[in-house]
C-alpha cells in the first residue's frame, strides 16, 4: 500500500534535498522563514513521531487539521501520513491539531480525544496560557526524533481518500495546471478543503515544484518578489 508522504517526498529528496520546498511570508509582521526539503521532512517526522509516541496515533486514526494554509501546517500533513493516518478538515476526529482560534472546533471534532495547539510562532514560542489537559506543539514537537520509519498499512489519507487516490489527484491537477519540476509558485490561497490540499500543495510536489506560501499579501511587493524568489507564477 501507498504511504503518501514517502510516495511526494522521497522522489524531492532524491532530486534535491537542500533546494527551498516551502518558503513562508506574512507580510503582516515580516515574518519569511524557508525551509528545505530535507528540513521539511524532518519537521514532519518530528510530528508524525509526536502524534504517534505521545497522542495515541495509529493507522486509521482521524487527525483534525484545523489550521491556516502555513509551513507548519505542510509538517503536519506530511507528519499524519507518515504514519498512515488520515487528515481531516471538518468533522468528527480522535485527534485534533489546532491554532489556539480554533480550540471550540477542535473539542467539537474530538470530544475527550487529544488536542495539540500550535502558535505558529516562527520562534517556537509556546501558546501563552494554554489550558491544562492540552499538548502545545511547538514544545512537545522539538523532543521528538527527526528520522521516522513510513507506515506499510496506511489506512485513508485525506477526508476518505486513499493515498494513491490523493497521488493521483495531485497528479492530474499538475498537469491542468501545467505545473514542472522548475516551476516556483507563489500562492496566498486558503487550504480549507481537500482540494484545497491537493491543488495548492500536493500538485506542485507531485512534480518536484517549490512554494512561496504568502499570508496576508502586500500587493506592493509581489513584483519585487518575483524577482528576488525567482517566481516563474504568481495565484495571489
Amino acid at each position: 500500500m501507498t504511504n503518501l508522504s514517502s510516495a511526494i517526498l522521497d522522489p524531492l529528496m532524491a532530486a534535491n534535498p537542500a533546494g527551498p520546498r516551502i518558503t513562508y511570508y506574512d507580510d503582516a509582521t515580516g515574518e519569511r522563514i524557508e525551509l528545505s526539503t530535507a528540513t521539511l521532512a524532518n519537521w514532519a517526522a518530528k510530528t508524525g513521531n509526536l502524534l504517534r509516541d505521545e497522542l495515541g496515533a495509529m493507522p486509521g486514526s482521524r487527525v483534525a487539521v484545523l489550521l491556516p494554509a502555513h509551513w507548519q501546517t505542510a509538517a503536519v500533513l506530511f507528519g499524519i501520513w507518515w504514519i498512515g493516518a488520515e487528515a481531516v478538515l471538518s468533522g468528527d476526529a480522535d485527534i485534533a491539531m489546532c491554532t489556539a482560534d480554533r480550540l471550540a472546533d477542535a473539542d467539537a471534532s474530538v470530544g475527550s480525544g487529544e488536542i495539540a495547539v500550535l502558535s505558529l510562532d516562527p520562534f517556537g514560542k509556546p501558546v501563552p496560557d494554554l489550558p491544562v489537559g492540552l499538548t502545545d506543539y511547538a514544545t512537545a514537537v522539538r523532543v521528538h526524533g527527526d528520522q521516522i520509519v513510513p507506515e506499510r498499512q496506511p489506512g485513508p489519507a485525506l477526508e476518505g481518500r486513499s493515498a494513491d487516490e490523493v497521488l493521483a489527484a495531485a497528479r492530474a491537477s499538475a498537469a491542468s495546471q501545467g505545473l514542472t519540476p522548475a516551476d516556483r509558485v507563489m500562492s496566498a490561497a486558503r487550504w480549507d478543503t481537500a482540494d484545497d490540499v491537493v491543488d495548492q500543495l500536493l500538485a506542485l510536489y507531485a512534480v518536484g515544484a517549490s512554494l512561496v506560501l504568502v499570508a496576508n499579501p502586500d500587493p506592493a511587493l509581489v513584483e519585487r518578489r518575483r524577482e528576488t524568489e525567482k517566481l516563474t507564477r504568481t495565484t495571489l
